[in-house]
């Protein structure tokens, strides 16, 4: 995660700085906190979580600081399959940096006017790639190449080969809810396609999945 999560480098500071506000540590250990929560599926824990890195952000009053948090919170959906747009960011919008409004452009896949080296540098060559599968392997932190896979996607550009990479990706790292999504979209897709063995063997993974769930807590 951390590559995305650069992109709240002005939250999260040098470890090894000296006195780095307090607000800063709080606030970047619960997005960590929030990220792990959500793609577990454990709502409650998520909800608390994201609700304390926006009270420790919003002690400074700085819309850009504010606007990283709710754009971290719009990746993860957008890695999971689940969102389009990001209506936190839009209401901090008109005060948030050139960086935070680019990310914004990136993930709602505005991409024709975007300067891409405002973005993470893992997620830079994303808007420009002729070749999606060569893009995202290249890709390190998994949580950067799911929001890169999922755009593409959206964008038409992702092959089957693609798709089998995000979910070896959520796969890797035990993300179930990005997995679930992933899963279905590709059980999905062999059911359209009439491959009834490949949507089996899809939903028998969903099925593995879903079987090892834990209550929320």
């Amino acid at each position: 995660m951390k590559s995305l999560l650069a992109l709240l480098l002005l939250l999260a500071g040098c470890a090894s700085a000296p006195a780095v506000p307090d607000w800063r540590v709080n606030a970047h250990a619960a997005l960590g906190n929030y990220t792990a929560a959500y793609f577990a599926g454990r709502e409650r824990v998520a909800r608390l979580e994201l609700a304390r890195a926006r009270a420790e952000v919003a002690r400074t009053g700085e819309a850009s600081q504010m606007a990283r948090v709710e754009l971290v919170a719009c990746a993860l959906e957008v890695a999971s399959l689940a969102a389009t747009q990001c209506p936190a960011f839009q209401v901090l919008e008109q005060d948030a940096d050139a960086a935070a409004r680019a990310y914004a452009d990136y993930l709602a896949g505005r991409w024709e006017r975007l300067d891409a080296a405002l973005l993470p540098p893992a997620q830079q060559g994303v808007p420009a790639s002729r070749d999606a599968l060569a893009t995202l392997s290249a890709i390190e932190d998994p949580l950067s190449r799911l929001v890169a896979a999922a755009l593409l996607l959206r964008a038409g550009r992702l092959p089957p080969a693609g798709i089998d990479l995000a979910i070896d990706t959520a796969s890797q790292q035990g993300w179930r809810r990005p997995l679930l999504a992933w899963l279905s979209f590709a059980r999905d897709r062999c059911k359209a396609a009439g491959d009834a063995a490949c949507a089996a063997a899809r939903q028998r993974r969903i099925d593995y999945v879903l079987g090892s769930t834990r209550p929320d807590r």
